[in-house]
């Protein structure tokens, strides 16, 4: 996991930083860089979950990986965990949505859309207390870190769900054509 985390934040600091230079300066840039990148692809898995029949919530490609309702719930679960520690709240397990054995598609839609609630708040914090240390995986590490890891973890797990959507003759959301 640490590995990951590292070879992440390698692709995706880059990413905000060039995002950052290319918006008005603003006191909070570094957060509002975070929560540009973590509102789209939250967005993007958000509606992925909407697009996807409820019969195919069932769906996996093979028996050893999560199912495409399983794998909203734990996107939904850790973004708790993830935006609980940016904000210091009660830490929260990254599976509590799932033990729930949520299946139907109107529970997962809205399990995933109360978690982007909860986080909307981690991410509108100050760019100053997001240099705050909190306890991540036994390390301590800044909000801004932590808030880094969740959009990160969305798009790891958004790219499976592409994965998902095409193997079922779908186009995913960030292939759809724009308005």
């Amino acid at each position: 996991m640490r590995r990951f985390v590292g070879v992440a934040l390698l692709l995706v600091f880059p990413a905000c930083m060039l995002h950052a230079q290319t918006r008005t300066a603003s006191p909070d840039q570094a957060v509002g860089t975070a929560r540009a990148l973590w509102q789209q692809l939250s967005g993007y898995v958000t509606q992925s979950a909407e697009d996807m029949p409820e019969a195919k919530y069932s769906f996996r490609p093979t028996p050893e990986v999560r199912s495409f309702g399983e794998l909203i719930a734990h996107v939904a679960g850790s973004q708790y965990m993830f935006c609980a520690a940016a904000t210091g709240d009660s830490a929260r397990a990254e599976d509590d949505i799932e033990k729930k054995k949520l299946t139907n598609k109107e529970d997962l839609v809205a399990a995933m859309r109360a978690s982007n609630d909860y986080c909307g708040r981690a991410y509108h914090q100050t760019d100053v207390a997001s240099t705050g240390k909190v306890k991540l995986f036994g390390q301590d590490q800044t909000r801004l870190y932590v808030l880094m890891i969740n959009a990160t973890h969305d798009a790891e797990h958004y790219g499976n769900l592409v994965t998902y959507l095409r193997l079922n003759g779908m186009v995913p959301p960030s292939s759809k054509k724009q308005p």
